[in-house]
């Protein structure tokens, strides 16, 4: 995927645009493999789906997580 994000911001990029984004979804992910990968680093994210609808509150427990988090990552940008 690094490779064809390269090659999408060598040859296809128009200009203002931001560079490539690749996106990777999978059903589970090691965290550790993915941090020691660092694929962060090249434009690549990785993130996991589901594969049966958790819980009502489950899915509001992360729902709630998520907006705390970006909260916090705001508040700390400012």
């Amino acid at each position: 995927m690094e490779l064809y994000l390269r090659w999408l911001e060598k040859y296809d990029l128009q200009p203002g645009e931001k560079s490539p984004l690749g996106l990777i979804l999978c059903t589970e992910g090691s965290r550790e493999q993915i941090e020691l990968l660092q694929i962060e680093k090249s434009g690549i994210k990785v993130s996991e789906y589901l594969t049966e609808l958790p819980k009502k509150e489950l899915l509001e427990e992360k729902l709630q997580n998520a907006i705390e988090q970006n909260r916090m990552k705001s508040n700390n940008s400012q």
